[in-house]
C-alpha cells in the first residue's frame, strides 16, 4: 500500500512540474519550414488556395467544410484527427502569398501560418511559417517538448511533394 501512494505522489508531483514549466514556457512562438518542388509557383499556389480539394492530398485531412467568405476571402473548418479548427483566409496574393489564421479564440492554440511561394530554377520553394500562441500550460509544454512546433508544417509539405509525386526535400 505506501509503495502506491508513493508512486501515486511521485505522478502528481510530475504532473505539477510539467505545467510550472509549461508556465514559465513564452505563450507565443514563431517557427519556420521550407519545402523544395519541380512545380512552378502557379501549382503550389492552386494546391494551397483549393481548400476543397485539399483533404485529398493533405495528411490528417479528414474533410473541409466551407463557410461563407469573409472580407471576401475564403473561410473554412478543417477536421482533423485532433478535432475541428476553423480556420480564414487573411491575406491572398496569387502565386506568392497565402496567410490563414485559425478563428476560433476559446481554442488552447491559434495563430497564422503564412504561405510564401517563391520561384526557383529548378521550379518553387514554399516557406510556412506559423506565428502562433499556446495558452493552456500544459500543452505549452508538450507542444515545446513533445510535439514540437514544426510537426504539422513538415506534414503538410511532406503531403504537397507526395501529391507531385516527389520526394519531400524540407529545411529551414
Amino acid at each position: 500500500m505506501k509503495w502506491i501512494l508513493i508512486v501515486f505522489g511521485v505522478l502528481v508531483g510530475l504532473a505539477a512540474l510539467i505545467v510550472l514549466i509549461g508556465w514559465m514556457l513564452p505563450k507565443d512562438h514563431v517557427a519556420t519550414r521550407m519545402g523544395r518542388y519541380r512545380q512552378p509557383p502557379e501549382a503550389i499556389w492552386t494546391a494551397l488556395a483549393d481548400v476543397d480539394a485539399m483533404p485529398s492530398w493533405r495528411e490528417g485531412l479528414k474533410s473541409v467544410k466551407r463557410l461563407p467568405d469573409r472580407n471576401g476571402l475564403p473561410v473554412h473548418v478543417e477536421a482533423t484527427n485532433d478535432g475541428e479548427i476553423p480556420m480564414e483566409t487573411v491575406e491572398s496574393n496569387a502565386p506568392r502569398r497565402l496567410v490563414r489564421r485559425i478563428s476560433d479564440a476559446k481554442l488552447p492554440f491559434g495563430g497564422t501560418w503564412t504561405f510564401e511561394i517563391a520561384a526557383t530554377a529548378q521550379g518553387a520553394t514554399l516557406r510556412i511559417t506559423e506565428d502562433g500562441y499556446v495558452t493552456n500550460p500544459l500543452f505549452r509544454f508538450m507542444a515545446r517538448f513533445v510535439f514540437g512546433y514544426t510537426g504539422q508544417m513538415e506534414s503538410v509539405l511532406r503531403s504537397l511533394a507526395k501529391k507531385f509525386g516527389e520526394q519531400p526535400e524540407i529545411g529551414e
